[in-house]
């Protein structure tokens, strides 16, 4: 039993020790491809969806030098008749070269990779067969090994892609020596009866062509037959629940909605499996290196990114052409290269049918809010900073306004209605009509008694209930914003509205100290509710917990109100 040569089964076997989901069908699909010209496989996941288990799995299934047959005999491969056959045939018959791309590279240096692995490897297995002697080349010292045991390799490498992602500069290299072991026409054949790739990425491109294209590639955007092995599929995820007596419900809302050809749906298996451990639902996905690479892609600067941004957090899926992504960190060409990557790096889920791309749940909703508030964007931000300062210069008739038409197009948001009359506007060269008009809306009066309240502009019901009240609305198209979407602000105003009211029954009086609030996705239509929870009902302090729903299901916002209450009622409206 080598590191590298034939690892044995203790990986598995400490999988099994634990809470596991049986994937073990995935051993079929790759039985079926040995002695094939299919024999070469690459899987594509994001980070912590279970890639290093399969690999343990498998090097525990094909690995000769150990017995493995009590680690599978309760499992799906070798209980269903249908994959039985292959089961037992494979099973421990095969020398087992496994690579562990992220470990070896703490080992040496960038440049100095491949002839640490071809080094390490031959050494062990001169050591496992003395008469063996070394080739002139790596694929003859692996061809020789095989005439002379008459056994072909198993070759498994987990995260291939991690070379070309930490060292950009040793691609070639790299690339180069997986090209001399799977693109060789007389000797691949010959030494491997079977590879398995694991990486985040699907196989670099060389030009239009995958640079190793012998390769048969399974990625979030073509999963194939592997897409239910891809994560934990809804009913695996309800089994879990009953068995661990977590809230399924909870656990859809968070990590679901990898919507894949050929399953229903998949959820995160590492956020999944720590939920059930923490007994807490929230993201786990801070806790990968992936969410530090948020931030970079989505403020880079192509056309329509910064509009895909807002409407992915609305929950309204984007269109996305996956075909030219380079398979790689750093070329990009368009916004649809950057959505393509996110796909593959697990922050959006992709649907093959309309070809869009959208946020997937509640863990990586948060994660896109968390990583939109912390861009720096230089230009965006110095333009919302110079439309600060103009309308409250506007505003206030505070010095000297210069602006152009040009101006006022990139720095100024549209829809915005200023105060003050016509000839007042028309003075600092500000459009008297604003930009955005509701024909259907009632001419304003000049009596004090007809101005409407802004909730009741808005349209929004107040309903009590116990303990409380709720906010209602139907949403028209005054509460759109320039996407077409609900504006944010009729969101936190039926949750302000709802837990002050709510306040206001619990207590005498009561003072807003803080607001939090979350927005995590949108609509365009339905009916919306914010309903108030009680959290703590103190002395004088009291905390409500607000959710904004869409038709009582989707949750767009939530947001905690903070009062506090002296214990007097203190009549507002009383004359001095």
């Amino acid at each position: 039993m080598g590191v590298y040569l034939n690892p044995g089964n203790g990986g598995f076997e400490v999988i099994r020790n634990s809470l596991y989901v049986d994937k073990s069908g995935m051993i079929s699909l790759i039985n079926d491809t040995i002695g094939t010209k299919q024999k070469l496989t690459c899987i594509s996941r994001p980070r912590r969806f279970g890639k290093s288990f399969a690999a343990q799995m498998l090097c525990a299934y094909y690995d000769k030098t150990c017995d493995s047959s009590e680690l599978f005999c309760d499992l799906e491969i070798a209980a269903d008749e249908k994959k039985n056959s292959s089961y037992r045939k494979h099973l421990n018959k095969y020398d087992v070269i496994y690579l562990d791309m992220t470990n070896i590279m703490g080992k040496t240096r960038p440049q100095e990779l491949v002839s640490f692995i071809e080094t390490r490897v031959t050494e062990e297995l001169l050591s496992a067969y003395p008469g063996q002697k070394p080739g002139r080349t790596f694929d003859e010292t692996l061809l020789s090994t095989v005439e002379m045991t008459g056994n072909q390799f198993i070759m498994i490498i987990d995260e291939w892609d991690a070379p070309i992602r930490e060292n950009p500069k040793i691609q070639k290299t790299y690339l180069y020596f997986l090209r001399m072991l799977f693109k060789g026409s007389g000797t691949t054949d010959r030494i491997f009866a079977a590879a398995y790739m694991t990486g985040i990425l699907p196989i670099q491109k060389d030009g239009s062509q995958s640079a190793i294209s012998d390769f048969q590639e399974y990625s979030m955007v073509f999963p194939g037959a592997f897409a239910e092995y891809v994560g934990f599929t809804e009913q695996e995820v309800q089994t879990l629940c009953k068995e661990r007596q977590g809230d399924f419900l909870a656990m859809k809302q968070w990590y679901d909605g990898y919507t894949l050809e050929g399953t229903t749906s998949v959820y995160n298996p590492n956020s999944v499996m720590a939920a059930l451990w923490y007994h807490k639902y929230r993201s786990y996905w801070t806790e990968t290196s992936a969410s530090r690479s948020l931030m970079t892609y989505i403020s880079l600067d192509f056309d329509g990114m910064s509009q895909a941004t807002a409407k992915l957090l609305g929950g309204i899926p984007v269109p996305v052409d996956t075909y030219g992504f380079s398979n790689d960190l750093v070329t990009f060409r368009d916004r649809d290269d950057v959505l393509t990557l996110l796909i593959h790096l697990g922050y959006l889920s992709y649907d093959e049918k309309t070809r869009t791309a959208r946020i997937p749940n509640e863990e990586i909703s948060r994660e896109f809010a968390r990583a939109v508030r912390v861009v720096k964007r230089d230009e965006p931000v110095r333009r919302v900073r110079e439309s600060d300062q103009l309308i409250y210069d506007t505003i206030h008739q505070k010095g000297e306004i210069k602006m152009d038409e040009q101006h006022l197009i990139q720095g100024m948001p549209t829809g915005i209605r200023f105060p003050g009359s016509p000839e007042e506007k028309k003075k600092y060269g500000i459009d008297p009509e604003p930009f955005y008009k509701d024909e259907n809306a009632q001419e304003e009066s000049a009596g004090a008694d007809s101005v409407e309240s802004f909730i009741t502009y808005c349209g929004i019901e107040i309903v009590p209930e116990e303990n409380g009240c709720f906010t209602r609305v139907k949403v028209e198209p005054k509460h759109h914003n320039p996407y077409g979407i609900v504006h944010g602000g009729l969101l936190y105003t039926m949750a302000d509205t709802a837990a002050g009211y709510t306040a206001r029954m619990l207590t005498p009086s009561p003072v807003t100290l803080n607001s939090e609030f979350h927005y995590m996705k949108n609509t365009a239509s339905g009916v919306l509710t914010a309903r108030t929870e009680i959290l703590k009902a103190g002395r004088h302090i009291l905390l409500l917990r607000v959710r904004v729903l869409a038709d009582e299901e989707l949750l767009l916002a939530e947001g905690t109100f903070t009062y506090y209450s002296d214990g007097k009622n203190h009549d507002v409206h009383k004359e001095d």
